[in-house]
């Protein structure tokens, strides 16, 4: 008996950060899928045959100027695209699509109400900000819940905070992104003698990762540990700054930046570290994290973690088991933190153990496809409702 088969939907496959949904197409086992994008990324670092690119559509201005202007059409009628996305549907015989994004399901919206097989949205962090210049947005994603049968949260912070905005709770299912637990093995870690503590932070260096608080308690903790360093692997819009304020704090020549780094550099980098840190916060925009996926990379190495109270972290992170956890933008507190965690070898150690087997119990990859198939398996046993017809007349 053949598979069923899931269109993924990712607008941009994939950017750097994308590992996490690299993963979950990967490594279906029941389900097989293709991939529709408008634009591909990081074609080496993320290999995949079965992608459409979704083409762009001739202009024909004057429809164009018709469909946006007098009939107030969504983009994706003026811009040619529903028919497009439905042809490509068909050809692949798909009998669900997975969207991933909200702000991208808000997009694919009039195609999703008119599609006669079910759509499921997933939400990753981000995209749960509602958007005050864009007043109709939060009536878009309201409708965005009442059309499709199913709503994925990575978190359950995020399930709340969709609850908060209008998804219906019985709509939302928590679908965490697990780890390929064999490529991140336990490594057991001392004290260093000499005081060489070696801190690691993990991200897009954008601001909901609270990297300035990091790179603050770091220079505090550097003023009583003056051989200790701080390594940020990634990249983003915030490298310059970053740089600039380790050099303020007096820690330039302590702070490293290596840029993204694949697996294997990334395993080298957590066994040669002491702690990891991710002191993430809300932005003024409401932007915050599911669970963070390096983090639990991390912790599944036996890194403990000097985290926040925010978003999914405390779903991860068991405060003074695991990790420590600390209020938002608080670098004193992060300090204290800090210190706590590296008084003993066998705090270290312990902390350490009970990060790995958290990870291994509660994130573990091969569990977490199957959660999601089994939404996808709920979304197509709840097909029977209504649709409309895409119109034969939109291109």
């Amino acid at each position: 008996m053949p598979k069923p088969i899931v269109a993924s939907y990712c607008t941009t496959f994939l950017k750097p950060e994308m590992l996490h949904i690299y993963r979950q197409v990967t490594c279906l086992q029941r389900y097989e899928t293709f991939v529709i994008a408008k634009e591909r990324q990081c074609a080496e670092k993320y290999p995949f045959d079965a992608l459409e690119l979704q083409p762009r559509v001739a202009k024909n201005f004057v429809r164009r100027f018709y469909y946006k202007h007098v009939l107030k059409a969504p983009p994706l009628y003026y811009r040619g695209e529903l028919r497009v996305i439905h042809k490509i549907l068909e050809r692949r015989h798909a009998d669900l699509m997975h969207v991933y994004f909200g702000h991208t399901g808000v997009h694919l919206l009039p195609f999703i109400q008119n599609w006669d097989r079910p759509a499921i949205v997933s939400f990753h962090g981000a995209d749960v900000m509602l958007r005050p210049h864009q007043p109709e947005y939060a009536t878009q994603l309201r409708q965005l819940f009442e059309t499709v049968p199913l709503v994925l949260a990575r978190s359950v912070s995020l399930a709340r905070r969709l609850e908060e905005i209008g998804c219906p709770a019985e709509k939302i299912r928590l679908n965490r992104t697990g780890i390929p637990l064999e490529e991140f093995p336990f490594t057991h870690r001392l004290m260093p003698a000499d005081g060489e503590w070696r801190f690691v932070q993990t991200c897009r260096l954008i601001p909901k990762k609270g990297l300035k608080t990091s790179m603050e308690a770091f220079a505090l903790f550097r003023r009583k540990h003056p051989k200790a360093t701080f390594t940020i692997a990634g990249d983003g819009p915030m490298r310059s700054e970053l740089e600039r304020l380790a050099a303020e704090l007096g820690v330039g020549d302590a702070v490293t930046f290596r840029g993204f780094l694949n697996s294997s550099d990334l395993n080298a980098l957590y066994a040669q570290s002491h702690v990891f840190l991710h002191p993430s916060e809300i932005t003024e925009d409401a932007n915050q994290e599911g669970v963070p996926n390096a983090m639990l990379e991390a912790m599944a190495t036996g890194l403990p973690v000097v985290a926040t109270l925010h978003g999914g972290i405390p779903e991860a992170v068991e405060h003074e088991r695991s990790g420590f956890l600390v209020h938002e933008r608080d670098s004193a507190a992060l300090f204290t933190a800090l210190e706590q965690i590296t008084e003993s070898s066998e705090y270290l150690q312990i902390m350490g153990r009970q990060a790995s087997e958290g990870v291994r119990r509660e994130f573990e990859q091969s569990e977490a496809i199957k959660k999601l198939e089994a939404c996808y398996d709920e979304a197509l046993s709840l097909r029977g409702r209504p649709h409309a017809v895409v119109p034969a007349n939109q291109s």
